[in-house]
């Protein structure tokens, strides 16, 4: 299988169709877990409200287990008391309702006929802990279960260890002048002014030629694969200040290819990316990981996926 195949099958599963109301034959797990492994730091700050139009294309009523929903047109003043769960792994890299990708590690929920996307605070009523999240999936589709919170919501509301809580949830709703609404209390003004407010994303760096060069319509491997030697792992623990640890997935001469794969790479794995233009080529790079276990674990990861000659580099600090 050449790289380009390798680049197109990765395509294809990051957007594979996927909501809490899909068919479970869509997945390869059976069922859903909590996250194999942690690639960094889980970042559980709160979902930032803004104001955001809803999708028209999500107030279309549906169906599942026999059971008719009908999204609400306008969520403002909107309150519910219930149970909340949590989805994870089993559906991480897949499509939400509203046709993004769902991140397990993002501040994230899915309610069954609010507007998509809305914004919701979210009070576990067993113990008091609160949070903020952006609704953009559909489910959960249990009887009593009023939301279903992101692997990441869930450990910030302390929900993983019980599997359910009994919560309030609230609708953030934010209009275009920037005035907000918790719930049916008093319209307020947000500390952050909503047009300052952007979704953060991992970032992904590439690197940009200083000469025009013409790119070829193909994805290139690196034919060297070097395993994670002794010597490098006794220099990452020697000083991990001076250098950190990468691992190198493929070299491009397409610049768009690698700019796609770099964000869906970015997604599936929660690191940042970068692709610096070397030898007329683009080197796709993972990191930096804060250990030469988290690279081991990330290479088998990107070989299971056909990234065969994934491997590890050490580069100096920034």
């Amino acid at each position: 299988m050449n790289a380009l195949n390798k680049y197109i099958i990765l395509s294809v599963a990051l957007v594979g169709l996927s909501a809490c109301s899909s068919n479970n034959s869509r997945y390869s797990q059976k069922q859903d877990s909590a996250p194999e492994f942690h690639y960094g730091e889980l970042d559980l700050e709160d979902a930032t409200p803004r104001f955001e139009p809803y999708a028209p294309a999500n107030f279309r009523p549906y169906t599942v287990l026999g059971n008719y929903y009908t999204p609400m047109l306008d969520a403002k003043g909107f309150e519910e008391y219930g149970q909340a769960s949590w989805y994870g792994q089993k559906f991480h890299g897949h499509l939400t309702s509203n046709g993004e990708t769902y991140d397990m590690f993002a501040m994230t929920a899915a309610h069954k006929t609010l507007p998509l996307p809305s914004y919701v605070k979210v009070t576990n009523l067993d113990n008091q802990k609160v949070t903020i999240v952006r609704v953009n999936d559909r489910g959960p589709f249990h009887p009593g279960r009023v939301i279903d919170l992101s692997y990441a919501a869930a450990k910030k509301l302390d929900v993983l260890s019980t599997g359910v809580a009994n919560v309030k949830v609230e609708v953030v709703h934010i209009d275009e002048q920037g005035i907000m609404t918790v719930g049916a209390g008093k319209p307020q003004q947000p500390d952050i002014p909503p047009s300052l407010a952007k979704p953060e994303q991992t970032p992904v760096m590439i690197a940009k030629a200083d000469t025009k060069t013409t790119l070829e319509d193909r994805v290139e491997l690196e034919s060297a694969a070097p395993p994670i030697s002794a010597s490098l792992a006794s220099s990452v623990a020697a000083d991990k200040k001076e250098e950190q640890i990468y691992v190198q997935v493929a070299a491009f001469s397409n610049e768009e290819a690698v700019m796609e794969l770099s964000e869906g790479l970015a997604r599936l794995y929660q690191v940042p990316t970068y692709a610096p233009f070397i030898d007329n080529i683009y080197r796709l790079r993972l990191g930096p990981l804060k250990s030469e276990q988290k690279a081991e674990k990330l290479i088998q990861e990107l070989k299971s996926i056909g990234f065969d000659s994934a491997f590890p580099l050490l580069l100096p600090a920034d």
